[in-house]
């Protein structure tokens, strides 16, 4: 990105000042370094989203921002549905509720290397990862309409999981104001046969260990020791998600015509929140987000059999899971007053600090868990977000590395057999369906993550506790 066309807020905060048809500021949180490699895209979708109608403050991209669909991955934008406020699909993503899970073990690398290729394989063998992949549950009219009303509560209920997991996900397990009369027969027919499954693409699961502690006091809240291993799932709302994604892209096109909205690039198309496309768009997505929560429920439930098989004495207990694409209803203050916003994070984890009524009672001390998703060779970090956070950027942090190049580079760069094979060489496990993702999905094909966090941390969006490293990785 040409560092020219931003004027530099902070060490680690750069403005892209009002100009043309924006209505506020665009907002990139990175170090100089960070903003110097990303792709210019980044900087022109950063000014697109700040011309929607409704914007609010300004719009946002957080340090591991890359070029996305309509809105960049890694942006952050709030609309006020009182101010003629819009919802944009591209603004949540394709992947909607695409999200990461994070369990406790109480295990020791030593008691896992023991059994290392063993766990690995049975997880590879039980857990459906790839794409097109199909899991154990077939969903008829009348479940599909639970599942995606109920979420994990769902799933729970029907005997995939426990009931202390709903209170470590985020919505307790259950995004209300769900309908899933919204979604198309097509998206169902999709996801009949797609429950427990990863997925394909970034998705994954992985075992780690804690390999260093950052903060202490809000480790112990967490429940991180250093030494101990943690299993990390990564997936979403798979082929439903999708669906309604496309579908709705094109409802919005034609709706920001009707509502003479004009639309800077047609991936931003967008309806009024509080519009006929609008309110449809929300109910279906809201589906979207249970079935996510569902989904990584079931997944739960199937790696806690894998361990109660090879690894009995492990107790897989939920630390938290948090979407990172998504919409949500959230009250935030600005210019002094209590405001209900549309919080659109693509690619981005709230990152609620201390005391906020919206976490569990057993967290609420410390900050929201901020799981921070790295590649299969470089690790992962959990940080804990803050009230600062919540003047920054309404309560948003990174979610991830972020890619440093796209698949199809990544793919004629690198051969899926070499990583796997040097990553073995390091005591990392990969199993996967397709070398071809393995080769896109490459430790070098992303930014360094402990650079990204370490603007997290440097800028207020959230605090580092603790990083992790992978044993084992089933990627999809």
């Amino acid at each position: 990105m040409d560092i020219s066309l931003l004027k530099r807020r902070a060490e680690n905060e750069w403005e892209i000042p009002v100009q043309g048809a924006m209505r506020v500021p665009g907002i990139i949180y990175a170090s100089e370094a960070l903003i110097r490699d990303m792709d210019a895209k980044v900087h022109q979708q950063v000014v697109n989203v700040a011309g929607l109608p409704g914007v609010v403050n300004a719009s946002y991209a957080m340090p591991d921002a890359h070029w996305g669909y309509g809105f960049p991955i890694g942006g952050v934008a709030a609309f006020d549905p009182d101010a003629g406020g819009v919802i944009s699909a591209g603004g949540v993503g394709f992947d909607i509720s695409c999200g990461v899970r994070c369990l406790h073990t109480g295990l020791s690398r030593a008691e896992v290397t023991a059994v290392q290729a063993k766990l690995a394989d049975e997880l590879y063998a039980r857990v459906p990862a790839g794409l097109g992949s199909t899991g154990m549950v077939h969903l008829d009219a009348a479940e599909m309409f639970a599942m995606l009303t109920g979420g994990a509560r769902w799933a729970v209920a029907r005997g995939w999981g426990l009931p202390a997991d709903l209170e470590g996900t985020e919505e307790r397990g259950q995004m209300q104001g769900a309908e899933p009369g919204e979604v198309s027969e097509r998206a169902m027919q999709r996801q009949r046969d797609e429950m427990g499954t990863l997925g394909s693409g970034n998705h994954y699961l992985e075992v780690q260990e804690v390999t260093a502690v950052f903060d202490a006091a809000i480790a112990r809240v967490f429940g991180l020791r250093q030494g101990e291993l943690v299993v990390m799932i990564h997936c979403g709302s798979r082929g439903l998600g999708h669906q309604i994604g496309t579908e709705f892209l094109r409802h919005m096109a034609v709706a920001a015509g009707r509502y003479a909205i004009t639309l800077p690039d047609r991936e931003l198309a967008c309806a009024p929140i509080n519009s006929e496309v609008g309110q449809k768009y929300l109910g279906a997505m809201r589906a979207a987000i249970n079935c996510a929560l569902a989904n990584r429920q079931i997944l739960t439930h199937l790696v806690r059999g894998v361990f109660a098989d090879i690894l009995p004495q492990a107790s897989l207990t939920l630390l938290y899971d948090v979407s990172h694409n998504t919409c949500k209803v959230e009250a935030h203050r600005v210019a002094g007053a209590r405001r209900q916003l549309y919080v659109h994070r693509k690619g981005a984890t709230r990152a609620f600090g201390p005391g906020h009524p919206d976490l569990p009672q057993s967290l609420r001390a410390a900050g929201q868990p901020v799981l921070i998703g790295g590649s299969m060779g470089t690790g992962s970090y959990i940080l804990a977000g803050t009230e600062q956070a919540e003047t920054l950027a309404f309560g948003s942090a990174c979610h991830g590395a972020g890619r440093a190049m796209s698949r199809h580079q990544a793919h004629r760069r690198f051969s899926g057999r070499q990583v796997v094979d040097a990553l073995a060489a390091r005591g990392i496990l990969i199993r996967s369906p397709s070398m071809r993702g393995v080769a896109e999905e490459a430790p070098e094909a992303y930014k360094d993550v402990t650079a990204v966090v370490a603007v997290a941390e440097a800028a207020g969006l959230a605090r580092t506790v603790a990083r992790l490293e992978p044993l084992i990785c089933i990627k999809g």
